[in-house]
């Protein structure tokens, strides 16, 4: 039977809490205006479970009625927004209780209520400090709340612009849900959009799509409603009842990608710390993979409400790897924009992390073809971790894959390279720059190529960092072919190679010195080489300076000061340096030979020439002298 009432409505001021919090909370708290959204379906939903708690000792409670829901209804000629559930409901008492003090959560007092209770166990109960609802202040200039408390015969109004006052009053039956709340949001101006069909259903989905209760959408003029989540989240359910194609197609909703996931990681975490992983490895690379920022794409849920997808959950060489993590532990407050920091996210880092990588090595063990497949798209990015995670290095190394000098083609890992040393050999050699093609070419491997041995030709700008910063695998440090004096004179040469070169005669070591004078500054020393077998010269770094290819990764970003000068290194048995040395000391084609050494050196090491137009002079001299 309906009820009136002839009470007159009742003015209160909020309590001191709500009235001095309030505009800070609007305005500070939360980044994303989004938010307001998710924080009122989570009170929905919240509501919806109370009711299904209590329903279990009353079941009188839930009628007629007893599947939970929650409808969005859209009015965009209004400018109102409105969210209904069919849930707990509030009385007029508890709506002051709940509404008028920040902080004194209903859903707080009740899991208080129930603490200790064995029904209680997996309420999946949200919004600890009853704060998130003054979020829709942010889109709202009036907030309008109806609720029916389930079992009640009278229902009850809140009213509030969030300015310091709220009215409160009795209402009619009908003006109020047969059971549960209603939350109508008169929108301000510059929040017309969320009455708009497409912006509501993404945000919802995006945020509030794995809330355990169904989310309906509907317009003001009576349209059926449309369901737009079902309330089952598929990362809770058990792995063997999910098929492949229901896998795929959340992938694909969730990481906003065509393709299909080469790999795919859920599993539920149990002890200190009780959380649920539902992550996928791409087939292909995302979009945004080398975006500068290199953020990740991992969201963060506590009990199905979504929380932010900037908790860094996994290191920035993971960031490929699209999914989420849904926490039991982390406490859903007004502290959630600032939740990284907290203790309990660390440990599901460390956690997910170190289950990720682990999950790489047994692909790499058990399906190499796959396994290559994705280093192939991700292998850049996860070498990325061998320079900035010191602790899992060791891991990283195992993971990763190299093009080398004998591998023709195929990828070699680092435990390959090492039981295929030569013998004295001391170090993994490896020599960096931005084409394959070129390094395998380079006039630097000459000599190791004579002794047979193995050179990994690193192409990606971040080999450049991991490669020189003091990494070694199994005891054997990685040493760059273009940087010191090689130490190749106690490894043999492989059979069928050139003899060694004998020490360089009187001539060679002279015109090595007057070469070293004429270039002056321009370089650090010039020696004689025992790298090269086939070409005249090339460049290399000084002992002490840096791989080439970093210097001039850091020169190109403005990152350096000045460049060490480089060493020029001759080959004293090539047929061409030992007819300029037989030149008279007085022959100026010496000169402008030293000069056209150098810079040959420069444009095999991928440079041009020191000075372009004096090259070309030079060479122009050179020509007109041979066709004399």
């Amino acid at each position: 039977m309906t009820t009136t009432t002839e009470a007159a409505p009742e003015t209160r001021s909020f309590e001191a809490d709500v009235a001095k919090l309030l505009h800070l909370m609007v305005h500070s708290v939360y980044s994303d205006k989004d938010v307001f959204l998710r924080e009122l379906i989570s009170n929905a939903a919240d509501a919806c479970e109370k009711l299904r708690y209590e329903g279990l000792s009353d079941a009188s409670l839930l009628g007629d009625d007893g599947q939970p829901r929650i409808t969005v209804t859209l009015d965009p000629k209004s400018r109102r927004l409105t969210i209904e559930d069919n849930g707990i409901g509030m009385s007029e008492a508890e709506l002051a209780d709940a509404l008028g003090t920040i902080a004194r959560s209903g859903t707080k007092a009740f899991m208080d209520r129930i603490a200790g209770a064995k029904d209680a166990e997996g309420s999946q109960l949200i919004g600890q400090f009853g704060v998130g609802f003054y979020s829709a202040f942010m889109v709202a200039d009036q907030v309008d709340v109806f609720s029916r408390r389930a079992g009640a015969d009278s229902a009850a109004t809140w009213t509030s612009d969030g300015l310091g006052t709220y009215t409160i009053r009795p209402v009619e039956l009908a003006e109020a849900p047969a059971r549960g709340t209603r939350v109508v949001l008169h929108l301000k101006e510059e929040a017309a959009g969320y009455t708009e069909d497409y912006t509501i259903e993404r945000t919802i989905k995006t945020q509030s799509g794995h809330v355990p209760v169904p989310i309906f959408l509907k317009d003001a003029q009576g349209s059926e409603p449309k369901q737009i989540a079902d309330g089952a989240a598929l990362w809770t359910r058990a792995k063997s009842e999910i098929t492949a194609d229901e896998y795929k197609d959340f992938y694909r909703s969730a990481a906003g990608q065509f393709d299909e996931p080469a790999l795919t990681l859920h599993y539920r975490a149990e002890g200190l710390h009780e959380y649920t992983v539902l992550a996928f490895i791409p087939e292909t690379k995302p979009f945004d993979l080398f975006d500068p920022d290199r953020a990740g794409r991992m969201k963060l849920y506590v009990r199905r409400v979504f929380i932010t997808d900037e908790a860094q959950i996994l290191p920035r060489y993971l960031r490929f790897v699209r999914g989420l993590v849904d926490s039991n532990d982390l406490p859903l407050n007004v502290s959630r924009e600032m939740i990284q920091e907290s203790p309990v996210l660390a440990a599901i880092q460390r956690g997910v992390s170190n289950r990720v990588l682990s999950e790489l090595e047994k692909l790499a063990a058990n399906e190499t073809a796959a396994y290559l497949k994705l280093w192939d798209e991700f292998g850049p990015v996860l070498k990325e971790g061998l320079y900035e995670d010191f602790s899992r290095r060791e891991t990283l190394l195992g993971l990763a894959r190299f093009k080398t000098t004998t591998s023709v083609g195929e990828w070699r890992s680092v435990k390959d390279y090492v039981a295929d040393l030569k013998d004295n050999q001391t170090a993994i050699y490896y020599a960096t720059g931005n084409d394959l093609d070129r390094l395998a070419t380079s006039p630097q491997l000459e000599g190791f190529r004579a002794r047979g041995i193995e050179v990994l030709l690193l192409a990606d700008p971040v080999d450049s960092f991991w490669a020189s910063s003091g990494i070694d695998f199994g005891g054997k440090p990685f040493k760059s072919v273009t940087q010191g004096i090689s130490d190749l004179s106690l490894i043999p040469l492989a059979d069928g190679a050139p003899p060694a070169a004998e020490a360089a005669s009187p001539s060679v070591t002279g015109f090595i010195a007057f070469v070293k004078a004429t270039l002056g500054d321009a370089v650090s020393d010039v020696r004689p080489s025992d790298r090269l077998t086939e070409s005249a010269v090339c460049l290399v770094a000084p002992e002490q300076g840096m791989d080439r290819q970093l210097e001039k990764l850091l020169a190109g970003a403005g990152r350096l000061d000045a460049a060490v000068k480089p060493v020029l290194e001759i080959n004293p048995r090539h047929a061409l340096v030992e007819k300029l040395s037989a030149l008279e000391e007085s022959s100026d084609i010496r000169a402008d030979a030293a000069h056209l050494l150098f810079d040959e050196a420069r444009i095999a090491d991928g440079e041009l020439p020191l000075d372009p137009r004096a090259f070309s002079a030079r060479l122009m001299r050179l020509l007109e002298r041979g066709t004399a």
